[in-house]
């Protein structure tokens, strides 16, 4: 058999293989074509933002440890207003479920009078700590000041809210309990003075 009848038929046996196989070289670039127009069409995923959330419940009044954060990846557009930058150390106002972000109105600070204009907020220590032990956040108080010569009592802050309860301290002792009031400006001096020289006790108010 000469070259060329056996390059004939290798060719023959090729173009056989070929029309045999068409089907499944079809569906295999048709695959490939599919695959490389979706790989071009989905976008790359958007950016995450990474937040500070509560690593377990938090109550109110804790201090926050770098145990108690974790962190959690959001979306641009909804991360919550007010993120606490650095929340390790500071005190907890309100309580915090597992997973909730750590905001500025959550701790102990400034921040905790943005939903009370025109007051202060303002630490108080009550000798008696078992009547702060019936106060909880949102309260309102009437703060009032006995002198301990027994020459009468005065109102010195009314109608205060009760913005935050810190956790009691162990070195504390029979000291009290400090509780954060919201107060006007113009009874500020006169509550911290108060504080000084009188037995300062709370009614609640109606």
């Amino acid at each position: 058999m000469s070259r060329s009848d056996r390059a004939r038929r290798l060719l023959v046996r090729v173009r056989r293989g070929v029309l045999r196989r068409r089907r499944l070289l079809a569906a295999a670039l048709t695959a490939v074509a599919v695959g490389s127009g979706v790989h071009a069409v989905v976008a790359p995923p958007p950016p995450r933002i990474t937040v500070l959330v509560a690593a377990r419940d938090l109550p109110a009044g804790s201090v926050l440890a770098r145990a108690d954060l974790a962190e959690a990846s959001y979306a641009p557009g909804t991360v919550p207003d007010g993120l606490a930058a650095d929340a390790a150390g500071r005190v907890l106002a309100a309580p915090l479920r597992r997973g909730e972000p750590v905001t500025d109105v959550r701790l102990v600070g400034p921040a905790l009078t943005d939903g009370y204009p025109g007051l202060t907020a303002v630490p108080v220590r009550f000798p008696d700590a078992g009547a702060v032990a019936l106060l909880r956040v949102g309260d309102r108080v009437d703060v009032v000041a006995a002198d301990p010569q027994g020459a009468g009592a005065t109102t010195v802050a009314a109608d205060a809210p009760v913005l935050a309860i810190p956790a009691a301290d162990r070195s504390e002792g029979t000291q009290g309990r400090l509780v954060v009031l919201g107060v006007p400006d113009g009874d500020v001096e006169r509550l911290a003075d108060a504080a000084v020289r009188f037995f300062l006790t709370f009614a609640l108010s109606q």
